[in-house]
């Protein structure tokens, strides 16, 4: 898969999936912390998220500005490689329960602020990479692996999250149950007009308590809870100095590719590599990347929404609990294990191998099959799991189908067939809309969030996993058709003086998606849960059409560059 591309690559793969582990695994559980530590609604928590993530997204503007003027790519991915992890050395501090608020805002911003610096100017060194007529025609395909480097650490993510905070609540002799931080902050405020449920919820984690001890109990859970997430946090600052040690050691292979048309101006060796285009050429991409960013900010309203009402509804609507077969789908030693069992399996099958391929998969195959089978048995009847794990799928299901989208491209490709990347963008927005209207209709009978009060549903109303299995399947195949693919549009149509601004105004889009998920959150309270799906299948339906319309637009730019 990596042949025909270039060196670099690898060293931007590992160094991207480093970063990404650690940013992933704090958005895994940021919106739970917010809620269990300041007893924030759903509304806020999905509020102050949207605010977090449109910062970490809008500051690439900022990066690709500095890099573009002043620091170039090499040096402000270094920079802010060291100022993410100064922001999530702060997060990671626990604190008080009624304090260390605006250290975690302070903390914030600086990560949004290093996030800015290095994930654009990153993605632009890539793009640079197969500027070399040598590697142009598998720009897509390079975009595609890159991504999945961030996905195999956002895969691993939410794992890492999960036993970090189980580790520390067990520590205080504490499980996790989902409904006692809102039913502590409630009791602690004196809103619980009955204690006598939330009594035995108590007892379930310590027979001893009793209605004199259950607001000592409250607070003490609450406290356990919030730091077991701080300590979460600090995931992140091991995972960053892997990806410093990566980027720092290996500069020869990318080296090529970290100069700025200012830089190259300055030097007699690269001055010939310059690109100048006319006033009307720079106008017309231009307009042609702002009206893909227009288009992809109702993609991201939709898809972020995996780190709020997605959650919510993972927390509130969904069942806690499953049988041994589910629990292999959210136990990642055993998903993993049958992926690499199937793929072990292809190598042995396929027809044109070598012996010793063969022979490597099928030591593969049995091996994680028996390895599979192992995990499996140790499951009990009833297997319970936190809201978080769900966000695990979406990495997974991309590192899986990478390949396969990879190959299919790559053969369309050669046939001369492979739809155009602003086409590749419009059928991810149908996609996306599908997925939206899965939920819809596992919502359809289920009692809205203000029906009950922000409480997680009754045994009797929580639906199936397999809704939101489906939904972040294919709201991944909506993302490998639209995110690697626009990232690659925006690195080939962006004038070469401003491509460090132009990839900080994709992630602008984001930005600007990510705060429309606070609009979607507002909501998780006013509207029914398919009213609230139903938006977002409008939104990506409509901005489909609108894509479709433009797209002669769109590939004729791109044909002339």
């Amino acid at each position: 898969m990596l042949k025909n591309h270039p060196k670099g690559l690898i060293v931007a793969f590992f160094t991207n999936m480093g970063e990404r582990f650690g940013y992933y695994t704090m958005i895994a559980i940021f919106a739970l912390f917010v809620q269990a530590k300041y007893g924030l609604d759903a509304g806020q928590a999905g509020g102050f998220y949207s605010v977090f993530v449109m910062l970490v997204y809008f500051c690439p503007v900022l990066g690709g500005l500095l890099a573009d003027r002043v620091l170039g790519y090499g040096k402000s991915i270094s920079i802010g490689l060291v100022v993410m992890f100064l922001g999530y050395l702060l997060l990671s501090i626990p604190t008080g329960l009624d304090s260390g608020f605006f250290m975690i805002v302070g903390a914030l911003m600086v990560i949004a602020l290093g996030t800015g610096l290095f994930k654009g100017n990153l993605q632009t060194l890539v793009g640079n990479m197969y500027d070399n007529p040598q590697y142009n025609s598998y720009r897509d395909s390079g975009f595609n692996i890159f991504y999945m480097g961030i996905n195999i650490g956002a895969m691993f993510a939410p794992t890492a999250a999960e036993k970090v905070s189980n580790w520390i609540l067990s520590t205080y002799n504490f499980i996790y149950d989902a409904r006692i931080p809102a039913l502590a902050h409630d009791f602690l405020k004196s809103k619980l007009a009955d204690a006598g449920e939330y009594l035995k919820i108590a007892q379930a984690q310590d027979p001893s308590i009793t209605l004199d001890t259950l607001k000592q109990f409250s607070q003490n859970y609450i406290y356990a809870l919030s730091k077991s997430y701080h300590l979460a946090f600090g995931v992140a600052c091991i995972s960053l100095i892997i990806s410093m040690a990566v980027f720092w050691l290996f500069r020869k292979h990318y080296k090529q590719a970290d100069l700025t048309e200012k830089e190259k101006a300055k030097s007699q060796e690269h001055k010939s590599q310059m690109v100048e285009l006319t006033p009307q050429q720079v106008k017309e991409r231009l307009i042609a990347l702002g009206l893909v960013f227009f288009v992809v900010i109702f993609f991201w309203m939709s898809f972020q929404q995996n780190g709020a009402t997605m959650t919510f509804f993972a927390r509130d609507y969904t069942v806690s609990h499953v049988d041994k077969i589910t629990n292999l789908w959210f136990d990642l030693t055993g998903l993993l294990s049958i992926f690499l069992s199937i793929i072990g399996l292809y190598f042995l099958i396929k027809k044109g191998s070598k012996d010793r391929t063969k022979l490597l998969g099928g030591i593969a195959f049995i091996g994680f099959a028996v390895l599979a089978y192992l995990q499996y048995s140790k499951y009990g009847d009833s297997n319970p799991f936190t809201p978080q794990m769900f966000q695990h799928f979406n990495p997974f299901f991309i590192v899986a189908l990478t390949p396969l989208v990879v190959g299919i491209f790559g053969y369309l490709n050669k046939k001369g067939k492979e739809p155009s990347a602003p086409r590749k963008i419009g059928f991810g927005m149908l996609i996306t809309a599908v997925s939206f209207a899965l939920l819809a209709i596992a919502s359809l009978n289920l009692a809205s969030p203000r029906e009950l009060a922000g409480k997680v549903a009754p045994e009797a109303m929580q639906v199936s996993t397999y809704w939101l299995i489906s939904a972040y399947f294919l709201q991944t195949v909506a993302e490998l058709f639209l995110s690697p693919m626009g990232i690659s549009f925006v690195t080939k149509v962006a004038p070469p003086k401003y491509k460090g601004l132009m990839m900080g105004l994709w992630f602008a889009s984001t930005a600007l998606g990510v705060f429309l998920i606070s609009v979607i959150s507002s909501l998780w309270l006013k509207v029914p849960l398919w009213g609230l799906w139903s938006i977002n299948v409008a939104c990506c339906l409509i901005s489909a059409l609108f894509m479709f319309s433009i797209l002669k637009r769109l590939e004729k730019v791109t044909q002339t560059t």
